[in-house]
């Protein structure tokens, strides 16, 4: 049983809790909350609501209410504190901006770069709706060429060859040849000619006293771009010449070198046939049937430039063209085939059976070159057209698939010439592209008379000024001959190639 002392403990035991309990609730001293003046202390609302200074903003919003000194919070202080504890982790939204919205950017102005500059000039600028015919549109001095190319075409004309040949009479009726190196040097051919005056003499001349000289013209002929066994064969030809002769005067000499220079280059470009399209034109003609030429080469030497060429000369002697648009795989092949035909068509507007001139067979891109090639001989046959000019797409010679597809154009249509078109500015690397296009039409053609090139297109000429040995590599190497020669872009440069302007060129010092 629980006795009186017992009893007593407890009392003092609770009554001490009490007291510690009601010190705790009590606020610390230098932390009670400074009310400002005018506002009583038995106000928390009041000292909560006040927003005299920043000091008491910051207090109130960082800190909870403190209760007061009974340790009781009313309801409205307590909700207060926990939406400032609920607020604390959370960052304030920035206030909504007042200030007007930006305006909207303009876009790209036109440039004026002159105000004097009128409406009517920029519209004759301004290309954006060009239609597609005014390229077709010739221009003065392109129909200035109507009516120049009939007949056969012109022959490339040798470079001041008169001058080689008054150098030559003035250097023999001077006696002091020797004196006159320098000067001789700086002629018209003096650099070819002047590795044989040290054979000047009354001394018969050996095959010794020749080659030094041989040597040197052997280097020359190199320099032009003549392959190695071609400048060697030329070189033989002129040792030949002289060797057991005597020679007195240095232009005795020159004048041999040159003549025998010639005499080899005409053997060498000589075709092994003559080919004349014109007149193989007129008898198929007669036959009753299209003459078919094709135009083969590696990308970009003027496939359809020189063809367009062509084309402008057999309108100019009265036959109607069919051009086959058989490069279907270049972008724009076909569109710049429409440009010339039209361009064509504007110079020449006369009509042939109620049909132009010159007329365009196309299908598209991405198709078989080889069919499209046999529907433009059949079309050209049934509305009796006299020419049919193939245009393929450039290949690389080292690339089989195309080189198959040429040698199945070439096997399936047999057409009555094969044209390869290389350019003069590569050199002896068109020798080499010439003999493999040749070799691949021979490899992939399964037949026991293979079908090969008939003849060379040489572009470029005028680019290459004295370096022409390209065209009597090519000549040499494949024994066809060159049959047109590209010298400018305008339809009228196209020339025939001759020996004697092939010499005067590998004359030049």
């Amino acid at each position: 049983m629980r006795t009186f002392e017992d009893s007593q403990k407890s009392k003092k035991t609770v009554s001490s809790m009490i007291e510690n309990k009601k010190e705790e609730k009590k606020p610390l001293k230098g932390k009670e909350n400074k009310v400002p003046k005018g506002v009583s202390n038995d106000s928390p609302k009041s000292v909560a609501s006040n927003p005299s200074s920043n000091s008491s903003q910051s207090s109130a919003s960082n800190t909870p209410e403190v209760p007061s000194e009974n340790g009781v919070l009313d309801e409205e202080t307590r909700q207060r504190n926990l939406q400032k504890l609920m607020m604390r982790g959370k960052k304030k939204t920035p206030a909504a901006s007042k200030s007007p919205e930006a305006p909207k950017r303009k876009g790209k102005q036109a440039t004026k770069w002159n105000d004097s500059v009128s409406n009517k000039d920029i519209a004759e600028l301004d290309r954006s709706e060009t239609k597609e015919d005014d390229a077709a549109v010739p221009t003065k001095a392109e129909q200035a060429l109507v009516g120049k190319m009939s007949g056969q075409l012109q022959d490339i004309e040798p470079e001041d060859d008169d001058d080689d040949d008054d150098d030559f009479e003035e250097e023999e009726e001077e006696e002091e040849v020797h004196q006159k190196t320098k000067t001789a040097g700086k002629s018209r051919g003096g650099g070819m000619f002047s590795m044989f005056r040290n054979l000047v003499g009354s001394k018969t001349l050996s095959k010794e006293d020749l080659q030094p000289a041989l040597e040197k013209m052997k280097d020359h002929l190199i320099a032009k771009n003549v392959a190695a066994d071609i400048a060697v064969k030329l070189c033989e030809s002129v040792s030949a010449k002289l060797e057991g002769k005597v020679l007195g005067t240095f232009g005795s000499i020159a004048s041999t070198v040159k003549n025998t220079l010639q005499e080899s280059c005409v053997q060498i470009l000589s075709p092994r046939r003559r080919v004349d399209i014109l007149r193989d034109a007129m008898d198929a003609k007669q036959q009753r049937r299209p003459y078919v030429v094709t135009f083969c080469g590696v990308n970009g030497v003027g496939k359809s430039t020189n063809l367009a060429k062509v084309c402008f000369w057999l309108v100019e002697n009265g036959l109607s063209v069919l051009i086959a648009a058989c490069d279907t795989f270049r972008s724009g092949a076909v569109e710049q085939l429409r440009t010339h035909v039209r361009k064509l068509n504007a110079l020449h507007p006369e009509k042939r059976n109620s049909r132009d001139m010159v007329q365009l067979y196309e299908r598209g891109y991405g198709k078989d070159s080889a069919g499209i090639a046999m529907e433009a001989i059949s079309s050209a046959r049934d509305y009796h057209i006299d020419v049919v000019l193939v245009d393929t797409a450039g290949r690389m010679q080292d690339n089989e698939p195309l080189m198959r597809a040429l040698s199945k154009l070439v096997k399936v249509n047999q057409p009555d010439l094969v044209l390869f078109v290389g350019e003069a500015l590569v050199g002896n690397e068109a020798v080499d592209q010439l003999c493999k296009f040749n070799q691949a039409l021979a490899d992939y053609s399964q037949s026991t008379e293979p079908r090969l090139i008939d003849g060379i297109i040489l572009t470029k000429f005028d680019t290459i000024d004295d370096k022409v040995g390209a065209a009597i590599s090519m000549t040499y190497t494949t024994g066809q001959p060159i049959v047109f020669v590209g010298t400018g872009q305008t339809y009228s440069d196209l020339r025939n190639l001759n020996a004697r302007a092939v010499v005067s060129a590998l004359l030049k010092g």
